[in-house]
Parts: C-alpha cells; sequence; structure tokens
C-alpha cells in the first residue's frame, strides 16, 4: 500500500467515488468537513469541489502515531489519504450525498495544511450575517452551493462562447480604461499620470466601440465584458459587472430575437437541462405598463392590472375619483383572488399594511372592495366607501373586473405612469405574499416599441429613454421634432421571471440622423463632437446598418440558481456601500501616489487622514 503525501498524485475528486473504485487503491485529498469518534473507528467526511467521500481511520490498519493524529484532526485541515475504497453497509448508506454508498479505508494519510479554527462553518452560513461571510470569503466559497454557483457560471460562459462561435460572432476585447462619455450612470474616473489632469473612464458598457466593429467591418463581435458604474447599489446591482456584449451588422429586429432566443435556450439547456420554448412572448411597452405596470414584467401568474376608468363614467359621487379623471387621469385596479379573506379592514385602512405599501411607490390613496355574493349568487362589492358609489356603477366595476366572491379589489385613481407604478409593485407583493409565484416557471419576454424619448419635468427637457444612439422607428420619424414624445425607438429588452436580463438596439448609422437626435436632446455640435466625435467621424465613412444586445452575465445567474441577491453569483462581490470587506476596498493609497498623479487632497479629507494617522499612532481608532 502506497503512502500517502503532497506528492501522491490523485486519483479522482471525492465526490467522484464510483463502484468502478470498489476494491482499488485511490488517492483523494482534499478538507475535512467534519469528524465523528465512534468506538475504535474514526470516520471523516473528506471535501473537495466536487462533493464529500466518508474516509475510515482504523487503528489496525494505520502505520504507528498516525491514529493519534487522527483524533487531533479539526475542521477544515487538508489532507491526503490513500486506501481501498469498500462498499458501506446497507444500514449504514447515506443517500444525501453521490458517493453515500462507498467509504475508503484509510491506510495512511498527511495533513498537508492545518487550519485554524474558521470564523464560521460552511454548513452554518445562514447564521452568519453576509458582511461577515464576504470579510471571510475564501471560507463562504467552500459552500457547496457556492462551488456551484461558481462552477455552473463557467458553464454558461462556454455555452454561450459555443453558441455564438458557431453564428459567426468573433469574440474581441476592447478597452477598459477609455473616453468618459455620457452613458446614464457617473462614471469610475482614473487619473492620468502622464498626461496630468486628465483622466480615463472605465467603461459603463463597450457601446461605442462595439458600434466602431461594425463599421470596421467585422459584422458580428461579442465579449464577455466586464463593465463599471458608480450608482446606488441593491440586491442585483453591482458597480462592476459583467455583460455577455453582442453586435451584427444589417440585422432585423427579428433576426436579434431569434438569434438571442437560441442563446438562452443554451444557456438553460446547459445549466439547467431544461428547454425553453421558443419563440418568446412579446409585449410592448405600452401594453405592459398597463396591463402589469412594469417594463419588465414578471408572467409567471396571472394577476392583471385592468383599466376601470369606464366603470365610474357615471353613478360615482366620490369627488376624488371625479376629480381626478376629469384632469386626464385613470381608474386602474388589481381583482386579487381570496385576497377578501386574507386581507383584514386593518390592513387596508389608511397607513394600513397595503396602503402603506401604495403610498411607497407614490400613492395618494388605495380604494378597496370586497366581492360578496348573495343568496341568488349574484356578485356585490362592499367596501367603507361604498357608499359613494350607485349599485351600477359597482355592478359595472364586478363585471369589468370579473370579481368572484371572495376577491379583493385594489384601486389606484391618478396619472396613468402613478397607478401603473403603484398596482405594479403592488402586483408583484401580492403575489409573493399570496403564493401565486411558481418558483419553477421560467417566463421570458420581449419588450418592444419602447418610447424613443423621456420627458424630465424638472429640467424641462428630453433624455434617451435608452442612449442617444439608439435608432427612432422609421415609421415615426416624420414627428421627431414636432412631437417627440410619441416616437418609438426600435429598442428591446428581455425580461425574464420580473427582471430585465438583456437589452439592446437596432443603432442610428446615418450622421445626419444622429444629430438630429442630439439636437433634441440639447446636445450642441461642439459638444457632440468633443463627447462622440470618433464615433460621428467613422459614421461618416460608410457605416452599415446595426444593432445589438446586452445581457447581464450576473441576472442570469441569479434566474438560473434561484437566488434572490447577486452576490450569491459572483465569486468575490462588493457590499452594497461598493466595498469589499475581505481586501478591504477601497482603501488608502500613500500620498506620493496621489501627488505623482497631479492631485491633492480637499482640505477635509487632508484632516480626516491626518486624524486616522494620528489615532494609529495613539492605538486609538477612527470611523
Amino acid at each position: 500500500m502506497s503512502q500517502a503525501t503532497s506528492e501522491s498524485s490523485r486519483t479522482c475528486y471525492c465526490g467522484e467515488l464510483s463502484a468502478e473504485h470498489v476494491g482499488k487503491e485511490v488517492v483523494l485529498k482534499g478538507w475535512m468537513h467534519s469528524r465523528r469518534d465512534h468506538g475504535g473507528l474514526i470516520f471523516v467526511d473528506l471535501r473537495d469541489r466536487a462533493g464529500m467521500a466518508q474516509v475510515v481511520f482504523d487503528p489496525d490498519s494505520l502505520p504507528d502515531g498516525q491514529f493519534e493524529q487522527a483524533h487531533r484532526l479539526r475542521g477544515e485541515d487538508v489532507l491526503a489519504v490513500v486506501g481501498q475504497v469498500r462498499r458501506r453497509d446497507e444500514d449504514k448508506i447515506n443517500p444525501n450525498i453521490a458517493t453515500g454508498e462507498l467509504e475508503l479505508h484509510v491506510a495512511s494519510f498527511e495533513v498537508l495544511s492545518k487550519a485554524d479554527v474558521v470564523p464560521f462553518k460552511i454548513d452554518e452560513h445562514q447564521s452568519v450575517s453576509e458582511d461577515h461571510r464576504l470579510k471571510y470569503r475564501y471560507i463562504d466559497l467552500r459552500r457547496p452551493a457556492m462551488q456551484s454557483s461558481i462552477r455552473t457560471r463557467a458553464r454558461v460562459n462556454g455555452a454561450v462562447r459555443r453558441y455564438l462561435d458557431g453564428l459567426g460572432f468573433i469574440e474581441i476585447e476592447t478597452p477598459i480604461l477609455c473616453k468618459a462619455t455620457p452613458e446614464g450612470a457617473r462614471d469610475y474616473l482614473v487619473p492620468s499620470r502622464v498626461q496630468q489632469g486628465s483622466f480615463y473612464a472605465l467603461p459603463q458598457s463597450p457601446q461605442l466601440y462595439k458600434q466602431i466593429l461594425m463599421m470596421s467591418g467585422f459584422d458580428r463581435y461579442y465579449q464577455i465584458a466586464r463593465c463599471f458604474r458608480d450608482e446606488d447599489l441593491r440586491a442585483n446591482r453591482q458597480p462592476e459587472f459583467t455583460q455577455i456584449d453582442c453586435e451584427l451588422s444589417f440585422p432585423t429586429c427579428e433576426e436579434i430575437y431569434e438569434i438571442f432566443e437560441g442563446m438562452m435556450a443554451a444557456i438553460y439547456r446547459e445549466a439547467k437541462g431544461i428547454e425553453l420554448p421558443t419563440p418568446f412572448p412579446r409585449l410592448t411597452y405600452s401594453n405592459s405598463m398597463a396591463r402589469f405596470g412594469s417594463d419588465k414584467p414578471d408572467l409567471r401568474f396571472e394577476l392583471e392590472i385592468r383599466d376601470v376608468t369606464e366603470a365610474f363614467a357615471s353613478g360615482c359621487e366620490f369627488k376624488v375619483f371625479n376629480t381626478i379623471i376629469e384632469k386626464g387621469g385613470v381608474a386602474r385596479a388589481l381583482c386579487v383572488p381570496g385576497g377578501a379573506e386574507k386581507y383584514s379592514n386593518t390592513q387596508l385602512k389608511p397607513g394600513g399594511e397595503l396602503p402603506a405599501f401604495a403610498a411607497r411607490y407614490g400613492a395618494k390613496g388605495l380604494a378597496w372592495f370586497r366581492a360578496e355574493a348573495d343568496e341568488g349568487g349574484v356578485v356585490s362589492l362592499t367596501s367603507n366607501i361604498a357608499k359613494f358609489f350607485s349599485d351600477e356603477c359597482r355592478a359595472a366595476l364586478a363585471a369589468a373586473l370579473d370579481a368572484k366572491p371572495g376577491d379583493l379589489v385594489l384601486i389606484v385613481c391618478d396619472k396613468a405612469a402613478t397607478a401603473a407604478t403603484v398596482l405594479g409593485q403592488l402586483r408583484v407583493y401580492l403575489g409573493g405574499e399570496l403564493g401565486l409565484i411558481d418558483s419553477d416557471a421560467f417566463c421570458p419576454c420581449w419588450i418592444t416599441d419602447f418610447p424613443l424619448f423621456d420627458w424630465d419635468e424638472e429640467g424641462k427637457r428630453w433624455h434617451a429613454l435608452h442612449h442617444p444612439f439608439t435608432a427612432p422607428n422609421p415609421e415615426d420619424l416624420d414627428r421627431l421634432e414636432s412631437d417627440p414624445g410619441s416616437v418609438r425607438s426600435l429598442a428591446y429588452d428581455l425580461s425574464f421571471n420580473g427582471e430585465e436580463v438583456g437589452g439592446g438596439s437596432i443603432r442610428i448609422h446615418q450622421p445626419e440622423l444622429q444629430q438630429r437626435v442630439f439636437r433634441l436632446l440639447g446636445v450642441s455640435e461642439d459638444e457632440a463632437k468633443d463627447k462622440f466625435g470618433f464615433l460621428l467621424d467613422a459614421l461618416r465613412f460608410g457605416a452599415p446598418p446595426h444593432g445589438g444586445i446586452a445581457f447581464g452575465v450576473d441576472r442570469i445567474m441569479m434566474q438560473v440558481m434561484g437566488t434572490d441577491s447577486i452576490r450569491d453569483v459572483i465569486a468575490f462581490p462588493k457590499t452594497q456601500s461598493a466595498s469589499c470587506p475581505m481586501t478591504e476596498a477601497p482603501s488608502g493609497v500613500e500620498t506620493s501616489q496621489v501627488r505623482e498623479l497631479g492631485l491633492r487632497f480637499t482640505p477635509s479629507v487632508e484632516k480626516k487622514l491626518a486624524d486616522a494617522a494620528d489615532a494609529e499612532a495613539g492605538g486609538g481608532s477612527v470611523t
């Protein structure tokens, strides 16, 4: 029998032990997950990236002193073991692990690395704060769930590359140090040492470079690209993130839909072993907002928003509704199945659970009715405000919503945009609270026909809803200057279970049209030349029609792995304060480095640094 040492070649991974190894000598290497002393034997679960295997230490089979050494093993010690694989007794089989029918009887072992007491056990992570897990991310990443997530991510990237390579796309890297251009979020800036006073920006996306590549004749480009945005963070957003970034020449929207439905299908085939039905459903932006109150609708449940403005056309003495509707507002409603029993009057009164939730999204009030049936089976609506509505009005409302006994009707009367936002958020909240969402379903949907522009009421100006290089719908070009708000764009987003996982557009490829759009956005010729001169120059020398799309790898992986936090699918994520607890980035640098860049700190920062230095010298601390 061989001796186990660091030089011994590993026979297989722990989680790959199989019936073919029975009776053979194997070498395993990994971390000690747990140890159990049973009488004269010691049982250890040995863990590596593939899973766990039980190894048995028997004093009669080990060299002198090794059994006593086995008694001193602690969690996360790194071992090399050699021994014979045997089948477990029938009553000792562990059905919870893939190798549960087998065990390795150790002939010798070596401790390759001793572990200090770990800050938390990997199977007790749920009781540990996320900041603590991120500080010791190298421990957290040993968890099987995290191992599975990161390995699945690698397989997804591989599937994307194989799929796009097969369709003639060329993988091209674009610069990380680039020119600062306005793209909707704050740039991360990098000062130049060589050209002091000038700055690079980290790319928010490779948008302009991929358009330049189309003008350079590459026809089909892709890149799994790192992108950076200095913006407020949340569960599905990071300061640095990864995109599957794609662009192609001479495309139609239909061609783009078909190609990238195929890519998403390839991802789910590889990662989940399921087939996504294609083609994906499509909704126009206006239809999606009206029915679901969102441009990224969750289609896993059927609760839809209905316009009930007409139901209040007569027989309504509720002055609040009448005034809003007379001023061009709308009345929209959700008819919640079983909601009448779920929610009490206390939860529905002003300040209660549902009105308070609605108020967070701009609702000035939330009206409600309960659907009940009389002895003859006729449905009627009751409420604390029922006296302000005639029987005919309430009957029309019940008919418009097809209300059933036990349903709860929730109404927002306001501007169309506010009503959509409030009821869209309320719809998702109720879907979760009432168990309406099928967590095992995968429901993609294309959102099309976005407005080209969005009006900024505060600034009294138009903004590009996506970005200023998005092409207008040719059918609406004659209204570009006269009625910008009515112009549709050739933009499209892919929504997946209520998350936007991809978005793109056909681009403007004619310099004259690009200048028209810039003028509408208030971008002067000089400003356009300063910020986008290289793109405008390229457009003048024969630019093919082109378009593309970018998919958020992190958000796709959230869907694939069934997690609600983007940090669960990234190896080394940042916290919501954009910091890394493990490396303590961002951190200070030497003053000399700052001076080399031609920069200096503001007086307030200088004082903070001086106070921190004094505290460190005195053994204190500064927060």
